[in-house]
């Protein structure tokens, strides 16, 4: 076999059409070996002799596309020194664009002997371990464009590769559960059909199934275990797993930006599949574990702030390098259009503490490419100081956790809420104005996948995650919902009408915050996990989504909810209300009005006041004080929105001198959510009698 010296960048396996370049890290290594393997079980193993500033590399001709391979590191294996080398481990490329195969658990796969975990374990992993794999980077992406969808007019849908598609009726069985499945009409005209314009994906970096989950006959389903931050996840792939998920994944992402949608990542760089001390050896661990992972003072164990047994160190120059180099492939070569950063605090944590100014921020800031991208941040990780909503750097957006406990306490009658739920609804200037952000720094949910679907939200009280092994111990105890008055399935026409209200109200609320809106999978048709709200273990029926027969009246209202926020400017602001007239509009009404429910605008005793569950918005359309796209002022209807929360039916009265007429064009009190049209006409100073726990818009045209 020839070997050439090759180069030392890119790292990684990079095939140039006649052979491949091989470059991988380690600064702890002694000796490198390439290790090429064949299908027969056998391998040939190339020595890394080049090394430039600890990359070791070379360059072999005729080395195709499809080739598996793995590196085996000799060095020390001194793991209360943070040494955790062994050549009888078979190493993954941190850098490999695909991985071939699965982990075949046991002993083989871990440094130490399960009896003696002191000892080093020299049995050879290899007939054990996913490969990596030489992989094309040729793809015809024709005239693909990113959609580049502004924020204000964004609308998100989180969904799993393989929930939202392995049950849909109209998709062929071999797509189902596949990137494939992704890119095909059946998804696609469901999402347009929704308003959605950027789908964001749940983990599909390459991730592991846990050692203890394959011992319980489970699976790690929602995929927060990346073991390679390049590779599509094999497992999505309908046909292969050579290279082909690649191909496949790219198509996908073509097939949506053909229909104007976006593709959003959801990605784990906070830590690795590789777990604590007692974790398997897998790749980072074997080839450097001291420079990838944040080790405690005692140098054998790891610094966990993510819950998962370790995380990644992100003072290393190195770790960075591979996070923004694994941020700039997907955007490149994988044409993705942004990324949510799962527990994105761990990211700041550069010593101990959580200092937005980190490495990784400056990284991200002046990146010509991943700083033109959707960046959203989950703030929080389990780490000391680690609730951090409001305080990332003005580029991020966040995962406004606060919005979601706010208008769940609303929903469910909790005292007090008034206040903070005015600002949740206007954008939550408190968290992001100061730093100059706008409202759309501010990702609005109120149902996400970790915790209850917005069906059980209305329908459980008290978690339900026996299924999952750990005696109903794991999962959010303090869900902030509420069951209607029994809890879990019923056949009560009252309970069942007054859920389905609730679900309406969630739904409409979501749509008429100021901020960007994301929906959860298979919430649109009131989806059910049975009250577990942690199915981070279920890949089965549970969480898969299981799509309605027939039309669907929760589908209806919320594509009418997407619509409506669609085409009015006034929900979609991207600006913060001033609570005062603009100038230059001509109208002297201030942008934004609170009332009573008796049609006086709230003092704050009204605010304060304990048992207050409802009030009137007013929003004026002829107050947008921020300009269109070709600088023109922008215009648009007005609308009154009426929230009762309270469990009894209330009076309100339609504020005078902010509009004579107005028209009803929702009210979730109704069975569809929107009155028969046309709507019936509301003059100033009406009275309108709202349910219990109900919601009602009235426009004016402009």
């Amino acid at each position: 076999m020839q070997v050439w010296p090759g180069q030392a960048y890119p790292l990684g396996a990079t095939y140039d059409g006649a052979g491949t370049n091989f470059a991988v890290f380690s600064e702890a290594a002694e000796r490198v070996e390439l290790c090429l393997l064949h299908d027969d079980g056998s391998e040939a193993a190339v020595e890394l002799r080049e090394s430039d500033a600890f990359v070791r590399h070379a360059y072999l001709p005729g080395i195709m596309p499809g080739q598996r391979y793995g590196f085996r590191v000799h060095g020390p294996y001194a793991p209360d020194q943070g040494h955790r080398c062994n050549s009888a481990k078979l190493l993954l490329d941190p850098y490999a664009r695909a991985v071939s195969g699965r982990i075949d658990w046991g002993e083989e796969v871990y440094g130490y002997h399960f009896d003696q975990p002191d000892e080093r374990n020299d049995l050879d992993s290899a007939p054990h371990m996913m490969t990596s794999v030489v992989v094309n980077p040729y793809f015809d992406w024709g005239d693909d464009r990113p959609p580049r969808t502004p924020y204000h007019e964004t609308v998100l849908y989180e969904a799993h590769v393989k929930g939202l598609t392995m049950l849909h009726p109209d998709l062929p069985e071999e797509l189902r559960g596949s990137y494939a499945a992704l890119g095909h009409p059946a998804i696609i005209e469901h999402l347009t059909a929704l308003g959605v314009t950027a789908l964001e994906l749940m983990p599909v970096h390459q991730f592991v199934n846990d050692h203890r989950l394959v011992d319980m006959g489970l699976n790690n389903y929602w995929g927060y275990n990346t073991i390679g931050f390049f590779a599509p996840h094999n497992a999505y792939a309908s046909w292969g797993d050579r290279g082909e998920q690649v191909l496949e994944f790219k198509q996908a992402v073509k097939a949506l930006h053909e229909a104007n949608i976006e593709v959003i990542l959801d990605v784990v760089y906070n830590h690795t599949a590789e777990g604590n001390h007692l974790g398997p050896t897998l790749s980072y661990k074997g080839l450097d574990n001291a420079s990838y992972y944040r080790l405690t003072d005692d140098s054998r164990y790891y610094m966990d702030t993510t819950g998962t047994g370790n995380s990644l160190l992100m003072r290393s120059p190195h770790v960075l390098q591979m996070i923004m180099d694994s941020l700039r492939h997907w955007v490149t070569d994988m044409h993705v259009d942004g990324f949510r950063f799962d527990l994105a605090a761990t990211l700041a944590r550069q010593f101990h503490e959580v200092d937005r100014l980190s490495s990784f921020f400056d990284l991200v800031q002046q990146d010509p490419v991943v700083s033109q991208v959707k960046l959203i941040a989950e703030p929080w990780d389990v780490g000391e100081g680690g609730y951090q909503v409001g305080n990332f750097p003005p580029l991020w957006t966040e995962w406004n956790g606060m919005y979601r406990d706010t208008v769940r306490d609303l929903w469910r009658g909790e005292q007090r809420t008034l206040a903070e739920f005015a600002s949740r609804l206007t954008g939550s200037s408190d968290l992001y104005q100061d730093d100059g952000r706008r409202p759309l720094a501010s990702i609005n949910f109120t149902t996400c996948h970790d915790g209850f679907t917005l069906h059980d939200l209305v329908s459980y009280n008290e978690k339900r995650n026996e299924a999952n092994g750990e005696n109903n111990r794991d999962g959010e105890s303090h869900n902030r919902s509420w069951n209607c008055g029994t809890e879990g399935e019923t056949d009560d026409p009252d309970i069942l009408e007054l859920r389905a209200r609730q679900m309406r109200n969630f739904t409409a609320t979501l749509m008429l915050s100021q901020g960007v809106p994301m929906l959860s999978h298979g919430d649109e048709f009131a989806r059910t996990q049975g009250g577990n709200n942690n199915a981070y273990c279920q890949d089965n029926e549970l969480a898969w989504v299981r799509w309605p027969d027939g039309e669907n009246s929760l589908l209806a209202f919320t594509r009418t909810m997407a619509m409506l926020r669609r085409d009015h400017p006034v929900f979609r602001r991207r600006r913060f209300f001033h609570g005062r007239p603009v100038q230059g509009t001509h109208d002297e009404l201030s942008d934004i009005a609170w009332f009573t429910p008796e049609g006086d605008e709230m003092e704050q005793p009204d605010w304060d006041a304990s048992q207050a569950r409802a009030l009137s918005v007013f929003l004026n359309g002829n107050a947008i004080s921020e300009p269109g796209q070709r600088g023109e002022r922008i215009s648009d209807d007005s609308f009154l929105l009426m929230f009762n929360a309270s469990p009894e039916p209330i009076e309100f009265v339609v504020p005078v001198n902010h509009g004579r007429q107005w028209q009803l064009v929702i009210d979730t009190a109704h069975e569809d959510g929107v009155p028969p049209e046309p709507g019936p006409k509301v003059r100033a100073g009406d009275r309108l009698t709202l349910a219990d726990r109900s919601l009602t818009v009235l426009q004016r045209p402009a």
